[in-house]
């Protein structure tokens, strides 16, 4: 094994009480809904690409007014985050400074482009990872961008590490083993690694 790719939401933090402010402040501007989002209107769209998210959360909309305000939530999202942050899992940057001493990291996150850079920005964390890569900037799957990063980098023996069936769906697209974040958000119909926290990752490696 020479590199762990991370997923970001549920496996390294929870940034939806961030996040659920910022939403929910665009909405109360919008004159076409009359809702407030709950972190549980968020955990059922975990791992998902935004334009899904989209579709879960707003489906009285039509594809041009959600878009227009996914965007208004997404740049205020982005800029919450850098001011305020997320809620990091406990023991995450001694983690961190532990398996970077003998592996290459990264991030491969089904998000917008400016989320991954929210969190190193606000939490300082950036100096960990060599590389990261999202939809946001390339428009792929969650698959083809762990294949990016491992093209990209010169990877040979990378694991995953995420919480949702999706990042499981991710690491076998890529042909790499998937390490199930069992604290996180999701639930997976398989693995070939648990971990109940972080910590576990430096015994496991």
């Amino acid at each position: 094994m020479d590199s762990i790719i991370f997923d970001l939401d549920g496996t390294l933090w929870d940034s939806r009480e961030t996040v659920l402010i910022a939403w929910n402040k665009v909405i109360k501007e919008s004159k076409e809904l009359n809702i407030e989002l709950t972190k549980e209107d968020f955990k059922k769209t975990m791992g998902l690409q935004v334009k899904d998210i989209g579709k879960i959360l707003f489906p009285s909309l039509n594809d041009e007014k959600r878009d227009h305000l996914l965007k208004s939530c997404c740049d205020l999202e982005c800029n919450f985050l850098e001011q305020h942050g997320g809620s990091l899992y406990p023991n995450l940057e001694e983690v961190l400074k532990a398996l970077s001493q003998k592996y290459k990291l990264f991030i491969v996150s089904n998000c917008q482009e400016g989320y991954i850079e929210s969190f190193f920005q606000y939490h300082q964390l950036g100096t960990f990872f060599v590389d990261y890569e999202n939809p946001g900037r390339t428009g792929l799957t969650k698959g083809e961008n762990i294949k990016l990063i491992m093209e990209r980098n010169n990877l040979t023996s990378p694991v995953y590490v995420g919480d949702t069936e999706g990042d499981l769906k991710g690491a076998e697209f890529a042909g790499i083993p998937f390490v199930y974040a069992k604290y996180g958000f999701g639930e997976v119909s398989h693995y070939d690694y648990c971990i109940e926290d972080l910590l576990d990752l430096v015994d496991l490696f």
